[in-house]
């Protein structure tokens, strides 16, 4: 189903709803919205301190330890 058949479908089925049902679903849809909208941001941090140099530093730093110092 095409996006446009789909956003008509849900609008007819919208415009049947009474109040109290309708606002739910408007909250849903607020919902929904603000979950991609933190999720996109989550990434863009990820993004940015990935991209960042602020630890290059430590590629350069010796290894200190090995899988051999781990205790079991």
């Amino acid at each position: 189903m095409s996006r446009e058949t789909l956003v008509k479908k849900t609008l007819d089925s919208l415009t049947k709803l009474p109040e109290r049902e309708l606002k739910e679903v408007s909250d849903f849809a607020e919902f929904l919205i603000h979950k991609i909208e933190d999720h996109l941001m989550t990434q863009g941090i990820q993004k940015l301190a990935m991209d960042s140099k602020s630890f290059s530093f430590l590629e350069e730093e010796e290894e200190l330890y090995s899988k051999s110092d781990l205790r079991t």
